[in-house]
């Protein structure tokens, strides 16, 4: 009971002022994964190798979460928040596959459909998972 009243508090605050909370970081954590995914192979530490697949999945799950939050609280377009889950799984699955193939033209990067796979797959729990929490509180 304690957890939810936490939840409702912590909406209450995001939609209070959603731009602050939910829109600046959603730009600025895209803009992260652009820049990172834009960075020729040879300039990236050797450990991220090792992790690759799950690297994928955890920066599209917050991605999700991010992306699913902004269309769930935003008020400009009501087919967006009425429809926030089908539209951010679409976007989240176009931009996937956009950051791979823009990866051709990096020196050292290549378009992976498994990469695809793995972004979509976090994409769509975070989605999922942020679409679950909200209704309980929004």
């Amino acid at each position: 009971m304690e957890s939810n009243l936490l939840l409702t508090r912590l909406f209450n605050a995001v939609t209070k002022n959603p731009f602050r909370f939910v829109h600046f970081p959603l730009i600025l954590y895209w803009t992260f994964i652009l820049i990172m995914t834009s960075i020729p192979i040879d300039k990236i530490p050797k450990y991220f190798d090792a992790q690759d697949k799950m690297v994928h999945f955890i920066a599209y799950f917050f991605l999700g979460v991010l992306f699913q939050l902004s269309n769930r609280i935003q008020k400009k377009v009501e087919f967006i928040r009425h429809n926030s889950v089908i539209v951010s799984i679409l976007v989240i699955t176009l931009y996937a596959a956009f950051d791979e193939l823009h990866q051709l033209f990096i020196p050292g990067r290549y378009c992976d459909f498994y990469d695809w796979l793995f972004d979509c797959c976090g994409g769509i729990t975070g989605i999922l998972l942020m679409n679950s929490m909200s209704k309980k509180i929004i």
